[in-house]
């Protein structure tokens, strides 16, 4: 008799971010040293490339890989990246200063966010954006709403004075 196979295996989660870079596995060292990253696979071709690598950051995977012509690209620097990853945390200030400590670019300072989140982006020396963000506070949903008119509101005046 065989055993069924999960269609997602165990501790998998639906999502899972495929990051590419150029040096994998200086990534892996930064995502380890910043975010306590767990390396759980990682299998190099016969040149010393990084075909596929994974960490385990919380409860959640990310996947990473070299950059390989005519398959994947890592970011280019300079070049704003059309998506990030969010990371909630334990301790945000903690990890968001280690990361800035190691190199990484302060896209949007931490503060404390209308939602109830502690939140900033970073950009990494590999060019990937990530979120920070640590839950302080639960907003009912008509604070949620006036907040966030109210933020709206402060962004299109910024926006019509030049200051976005």
């Amino acid at each position: 008799m065989s055993k069924s196979v999960r269609a997602i295996p165990e501790g998998y989660h639906t999502v899972t971010p495929y990051l590419t870079c150029k040096n994998t596995a200086q990534a892996m060292e930064f995502y380890k040293s910043v975010f306590g990253a767990k390396e759980t696979v990682c299998m190099k071709g016969p040149d010393g490339k990084i075909g596929h690598a994974e960490l385990k950051i919380g409860d959640s995977h990310i996947f990473l890989a070299d950059e390989f012509p005519g398959m994947n690209t890592a970011p280019v620097p300079g070049v704003k990246n059309a998506c990030g990853i969010f990371l909630y945390l334990e301790n945000v200030d903690a990890t968001f200063n280690r990361a800035v400590a190691a190199g990484a670019k302060v896209d949007m300072p931490l503060e404390n966010q209308f939602w109830g989140d502690r939140y900033g982006k970073i950009t990494d020396p590999f060019g990937h954006q990530w979120g920070l963000s640590q839950h302080v506070e639960d907003v009912a949903p008509e604070e949620m709403k006036r907040r966030s008119q109210e933020y709206s509101a402060k962004m299109a005046k910024a926006a019509a004075a030049g200051q976005s």
